[in-house]
């Protein structure tokens, strides 16, 4: 289980010290402008707009709320949130039964990208969280236009070994909680 991840730990960068921890619904300022932070999410509608904050309320207490997974937070001395990322272990029948672990919404703050930031997020989860969670493999999707973030994670050891399809479909609302 993902909630069995023991947090918060420390993550080391070459700058500073900094503290991964599990996101509550306190911090969803941050995480919004975390995701206005970045230019792809920002130009596809995550702006930091109050009046897009119960659609995001609704999102982080699901994800809270789901066993299969983790919205963490890397916070520095201050307590100022830096970065986040979404953790979801899936079971699985392929590969004779493995576990994956999808990492989703990685965004460092554009004021400390290239600083150390990712790369210890990363080896967290390559190193501890893939492990603990009994998961053989770790899993991500990088938008195409993306060059510099691939670069990144194949420096990691990832491997680009599959081509990625999407699907737009106009759902219903979410429901208010």
């Amino acid at each position: 289980m993902i909630a069995a991840l023991t947090l918060p730990v420390a993550l080391s960068t070459p700058g500073q010290e900094l503290l991964l921890r599990r996101a509550t619904l306190a911090d969803l300022d941050a995480l919004m402008a975390l995701l206005a932070d970045d230019p792809i999410s920002a130009s596809r509608g995550d702006q930091a707009q109050e009046s897009d904050l119960p659609a995001y309320e609704r999102a982080l207490a699901d994800l809270i709320d789901d066993p299969a997974n983790e919205i963490l937070l890397v916070v520095d001395a201050a307590q100022a949130v830096v970065a986040t990322m979404q953790l979801t272990r899936i079971p699985g029948m392929a590969r004779r039964g493995s576990t994956r672990l999808l990492v989703e919404a990685v965004r460092v703050s554009s004021a400390l990208r290239s600083g150390g930031v990712g790369t210890a997020m990363m080896r967290w989860v390559t190193d501890v969280a893939a492990p603990a969670t009994g998961s053989s493999i770790v899993q991500l999707t990088s938008d195409e236009a993306r060059v510099d973030a691939h670069r990144f994670y194949e420096r990691l050891g990832f491997v680009g070994s599959h081509r990625g399809f999407k699907y737009a479909v106009d759902a219903p609302p979410r429901q208010a909680r």
